[in-house]
């Protein structure tokens, strides 16, 4: 018989894909965003499972799948190694507050440090203030200097429109 409140966190497999879609669904609608999720269950294993190009730590709270941390490998050259980039974490609300965020977060931190990799790093919309004052009470870092930036839809299709190949060389 399970504890109350038992955590255990694992990563996802393939017959995971219907839950790892559900929390992408839930967190967008937490963001405003449900309008931008383009995802099916196909694209996720294809790329998850099948071209390995993200992993997924799933959390489980009494046996009961309730949070994940979608991650891949990012670089940083000033470090000369790689590191994590949490693309998203993501618990259900009826199970805020028992650890699961700080578990998985723990286990991506564990992952850095018995694979060498220099960062851990994610971004949070700043409107987020629950989970800003979450982050910093781990001891994580504001990066004030830094702004993202993204290419997505037709502008990465205009972008890449400009360059331009021949036969000799890879150049603008």
């Amino acid at each position: 018989m399970p504890k109350e409140n038992e955590i255990s966190i694992r990563f996802a497999v393939r017959d995971d894909i219907a839950t790892i879609l559900g929390f992408i669904e839930e967190l967008a609608a937490y963001e405003k965003m449900s309008d931008q999720v383009i995802a099916d269950k196909d694209t996720l294993a294809e790329w998850i499972f099948d071209k390995g190009k993200a992993q997924v730590l799933l959390a489980d709270l009494n046996d009961e799948t309730v949070g994940m941390a979608l991650f891949f490998n990012n670089f940083s050259t000033f470090l000369g190694r790689a590191g994590i980039y949490l693309e998203d974490l993501y618990v259900q609300p009826h199970a805020r507050g028992k650890g699961l965020g700080k578990s998985l977060l723990a286990k991506l931190a564990s992952i850095c440090v018995e694979e060498g990799y220099g960062r851990l790093e994610w971004a949070c919309l700043d409107w987020n203030k629950p989970s800003i004052d979450f982050y910093l009470s781990l001891g994580a870092q504001q990066m004030d200097e830094w702004t993202d930036y993204r290419l997505c839809g037709d502008a990465i299709s205009q972008l890449a429109a400009e360059y331009h190949t021949d036969s000799n060389s890879d150049r603008f």
